[in-house]
């Protein structure tokens, strides 16, 4: 019996691919992880890293590496896989090329994961959707909020796959390495031989449309990595243009699987919601979380992107605030019990001004002020200090 050999992986031609090209991933992918292990390991010595990544990028060679696997557990417990440093300059090679493409055809109001977009320019859009609707209050107006239900474990990856190369084939005229990568990146699975960094007892508090080891055969993206987010954009948005173009939608606003209509009619939008979902099940293979549909009249408000917004006024979401003094309480005890060390110090500082940096957004100065001049009486304030505005922390000298 004659058993057939695979087939050789397809090389490119190097007109196809530049040494530049990659070394500009490089940077990118740099410029956020230059202090993480993987990426000094490659520094050490990159131009020869770079030089055998380019040459197994042209000869079809490239694979994605093994996956490092862990827990966070704030803001809310979610399953994060960590590429090789590797392969995300690979994902910034790829993801450099697609943008030109994907911009113009993500719609205008879809602001995850792009430039000059992201959480405040959204919460923005809202609130002027909310007040425009609502006469600035005065007219009666109603919010519709969906969730996908785990979202990114339930995205089909052969039907992301195949959506993503028909894109691709109607944009570029000789695509064929670019879409060698995204069967590369969209059909692997991450949790093969992956290495997991937590304690394995906090995959128990996981529900299983949370997590990789447990979602669906065929689906899944791993959760940070910059091709999922990418591309998860990319899957919403055929649902992004049947609510404009065919539903013509006019206020709607989407982050993630996050998304809102803005209606004067409450009856349109209880209408609407059955040809939502049933276009999410045929198209995408996803299905609205059914404990996060939200509808109600704006002046009640809705909670979106750490925000809360009504139409006369935006404040900081209230697990924003519970999580900042948590943070706040910890670092409190931890400084009772010994004197943090600069490591110690080093994360107060970035995890504090983090939380100071995103409440500065909204009406917070008085809590801010009132939160910190509560933990930094003791001995906290013996290493930080803050100015009256409370925009942000120092340590001291």
């Amino acid at each position: 019996m004659q058993v057939n050999s695979p087939a050789p992986p397809a090389t490119f031609s190097k007109d196809l691919l530049s040494f530049e090209e990659v070394l500009c991933a490089y940077f990118d992918c740099r410029r956020t992880k230059r202090w993480s292990l993987g990426a000094l390991e490659f520094e050490v010595d990159y131009e020869h890293n770079l030089f055998t990544l380019y040459d197994d990028l042209i000869d079809g060679n490239w694979k994605p590496g093994k996956s490092s696997c862990f827990i966070v557990t704030q803001p809310v417990i979610r399953e994060i896989f960590a590429a090789p440093f590797r392969d995300r300059i690979v994902h910034h090679l790829l993801i450099n090329r697609l943008n030109p493409y994907f911009e113009p055809y993500f719609i205008r109001d879809s602001y995850a994961c792009r430039k000059e977009k992201g959480i405040f320019a959204a919460i923005s859009r809202l609130e002027h959707f909310i007040r425009s609707c609502s006469q600035n209050g005065t007219k009666e107006t109603f919010i519709l909020k969906i969730d996908i239900k785990g979202f990114f474990m339930s995205i089909n990856r052969s039907l992301l796959c195949e959506k993503l190369e028909a894109f691709i084939d109607s944009k570029l005229p000789c695509a064929e390495f670019e879409k060698s990568l995204v069967r590369k990146i969209v059909l692997s699975d991450p949790t093969e031989n992956c290495i997991r960094r937590s304690p394995a007892h906090l995959w128990k508090n996981l529900p299983p449309d949370k997590s990789l080891f447990t979602c669906r055969k065929g689906c899944g993206l791993p959760i940070g990595n910059l091709t999922s987010q990418v591309f998860a954009n990319f899957y919403l948005s055929e649902f992004d243009h049947f609510v404009k173009h065919t539903l013509h939608v006019r206020r709607y606003v989407r982050y993630v699987d996050d998304c809102v209509i803005v209606h004067e009619d409450k009856r349109y939008l209880k209408m609407i919601l059955p040809v939502l979902q049933k276009f999410l099940k045929e198209n995408l293979e996803l299905t609205l979380h059914p404990k996060k549909i939200y509808l109600q009249e704006a002046k009640h408000g809705v909670e979106f992107l750490g925000a809360f917004i009504k139409p006369s006024h935006t404040v900081s979401g209230r697990r924003i605030k519970r999580n900042f003094v948590k943070k706040l309480q910890r670092y409190e005890r931890l400084a009772d019990d010994h004197k943090p060390a600069k490591d110690e110090k080093n994360m107060i500082l970035s995890s504090v001004n983090s939380y100071l940096g995103i409440m500065r957004h909204f009406k917070t100065k008085k809590f801010r002020i009132h939160q910190l001049m509560r933990y930094f009486k003791k001995r906290l304030k013996n290493h930080f200090s803050f100015k009256a505005s409370a925009l942000k922390i120092e340590r001291k000298k």
